[in-house]
């Protein structure tokens, strides 16, 4: 496919709640959340983990001056990468910050600027060069580029959460991670959200079994993912958000596992690029 029709995504954190880096994290990656899609000749991000920090170097020597940085939420681990994001310290680089789940008088300002106040980090939020900060209402969609439709659909998390669907050229390919699944059956507007998807990368830090212990943490199993994309039509099911303590052998026996099931399944490697 011509980079003029394409969608894909590069992993730049796989990995969940904290940051695991060491020599049996090494396949599947060690930095938490941070991905970027890639639609024509722009790019944009979601989430700030540490795997925000390659993902600024990369995007320097690339030449970029401009980004959109959507957030999912904005718990510790989706968010601490930020201080640490080169391209928001380097003039005339702009960064717009967008995000969909804060509400209660809250603002993606107000609780970004909060890790970076001492005595919790040496300088403030307003640091930042050329920053703008967006709260939208989850649920909206947008055109990006030109000829890209985000769309987003609320997720079952702590704090709230937002799902993104990228589409376009008749492609699509949906990010939901940090989301605690139904144990009856798929939520059918997930469901809904995620149908025909060329690949949907899920949140699956837990098995099944390990799940009956953690009701309530707002995560899913590999297991669910495979329920939900057979629901919901999916081409391709990408496991995500890995356990912290999974070791690229126990992650490379669960992706074998996913894949006898459903063939095609795959666990997502920090630095691959998937297109749809």
């Amino acid at each position: 496919m011509s980079s003029s029709s394409a969608i894909s995504v590069t992993f730049w954190g796989t990995r969940g709640s904290v940051a695991r880096p060491g020599p049996d994290t090494l396949e599947f990656g060690g930095n938490t959340t941070c991905v970027e899609f890639t639609v024509g000749d722009s790019s944009f991000v979601i989430d700030g983990g540490t795997g925000i920090i390659n993902c600024g170097r990369d995007l320097l020597k690339r030449g970029r001056d401009t980004l959109d940085v959507y957030f999912t939420h904005t718990h510790w681990d989706h968010v601490c990468g930020l201080p640490f994001f080169g391209p928001a310290y380097v003039k005339g680089f702009h960064v717009d910050f967008h995000a969909g789940h804060l509400g209660g008088g809250k603002t993606l300002y107000s609780v970004l600027a909060k890790q970076m106040m001492e005595p919790l980090f040496p300088v403030p939020l307003e640091i930042l060069n050329d920053c703008t900060f967006e709260d939208f209402t989850c649920g909206s969609s947008w055109q990006f580029n030109g000829d890209t439709l985000v769309r987003t659909c609320p997720l079952n998390h702590p704090n709230g959460d937002v799902g993104y669907r990228v589409e376009r050229h008749g492609r699509a390919i949906c990010f939901i991670t940090d989301v605690e699944h139904r144990p009856e059956r798929p939520d059918p507007e997930l469901v809904a959200f995620c149908r025909g998807a060329d690949i949907m990368i899920y949140d699956a830090m837990f098995t099944d079994e390990e799940y009956a212990r953690h009701v309530g943490w707002g995560h899913s199993t590999w297991q669910e993912a495979l329920r939900l994309g057979d629901a919901a039509e999916v081409g391709r099911v990408v496991l995500f958000h890995h356990h912290p303590e999974r070791t690229d052998t126990a992650q490379a026996a669960i992706e074998a596992a996913a894949a006898a099931i459903r063939p095609g399944t795959i666990a997502a490697r920090e630095g691959s690029t998937l297109s749809a």
